[in-house]
């Protein structure tokens, strides 16, 4: 099968790289010259034999909704665009309207696989119709892992249906990762296990916590079993905010995502200013220890007897 691919970075790259090794024929654009087939998005339709599909793989928001704008302009009626992005589903059925306008198809997909994906391959949830998403299997099945198609692609529902399922993917994935780091700090912190990495390690086949990311961490404590190359500020990429947002909206208990989500927020503060109100408030109802900022700081200097409040 011929696609067409946009953006060629670390996912778009290696999803060429496996796409023309199960022997279809990919025609990809990046803005990087040094990586691009072609040299425009126009060159790219030109490119294509109809009726074509085009996958678009570019960061969210204003890059992805300007791309299929300018697809409406350089596609034609038949044609088909699928979004991999790391999109918001809400913005799906905007950018299939507009498609559909010019009588273009639209498929949106989330994507999980990482770096990893080239050789594992993908996980992948789309939305859309049924005529477009068959269009598309040769592609989903390329880009799958190897065997029962259903344990690495779904049609998961209409157009918004792909992004909302990898939107919630993503805010598992918080919450997992959050309980490893957190089970990780806690054992550093004892005395009695001397080899943490060794027990994460031991954890990877039999147990109940073993999965891929514990594979990833044990991989990373291999190379520095305590992650002192590495500084304890973690970003977030929105889907955490936004599965959230839809928990509020359909009155979802999330508080392991909710939590971790906030422990990433924590993360980015030299000094927690709540923190700092928490132990004014200690020290104010019960004399409790303060330590003074600055180079000289110490505990404090107006502990005083325990209040029956204090904790």
């Amino acid at each position: 099968m011929q696609i067409g691919l946009i953006g060629l970075g670390r996912m778009g790259g290696n999803m060429r790289e496996r796409l023309r090794a199960a022997g279809h024929e990919v025609i990809g654009f990046d803005p990087r010259p040094e990586v691009s087939d072609v040299a425009s998005l126009p060159d790219l339709a030109a490119a294509l034999d109809a009726p074509r599909t085009v996958w678009v793989m570019v960061p969210s928001g204003e890059p992805t909704r300007n791309t299929i704008a300018t697809l409406a302009t350089v596609l034609g009626s038949g044609d088909l665009v699928i979004e991999g992005g790391n999109s918001r589903y809400t913005d799906d059925r905007p950018n299939a309207a507009l498609l559909a306008e010019h009588g273009i198809g639209y498929v949106d997909c989330g994507v999980s696989g990482g770096i990893w994906g080239k050789d594992n391959g993908y996980g992948l949830m789309a939305g859309g119709e049924d005529e477009h998403i068959a269009r598309a299997m040769p592609v989903f099945d390329a880009l799958r892992p190897e065997g029962a198609r259903e344990e690495g692609f779904a049609h998961a529902g209409p157009v918004g249906a792909g992004h909302f399922s990898k939107m919630v993917h993503n805010g598992i994935e918080y919450g997992l990762m959050q309980a490893y780091a957190e089970g990780f700090e806690l054992m550093q912190a004892s005395e009695l296990i001397t080899d943490v990495p060794g027990v994460i390690q031991a954890w990877s086949r039999g147990t109940v916590v073993r999965s891929w990311l514990l594979d990833l961490l044990v991989a990373a404590l291999k190379d520095d079993p305590d992650l002192d190359g590495l500084e304890a500020w973690v970003d977030d990429s929105g889907e955490g905010r936004w599965t959230i947002e839809e928990a509020i909206d359909h009155a979802v208990p999330l508080p392991v995502i909710s939590a971790a989500l906030f422990a990433r927020f924590s993360s980015r503060q030299d000094e927690s200013p709540a923190m700092k109100a928490v132990a004014a408030l200690r020290q104010q109802f019960g004399g409790h220890a303060v330590k003074r900022s600055g180079p000289a700081g110490a505990p404090g200097d107006k502990a005083g007897p325990a209040s029956a409040a204090g904790g």
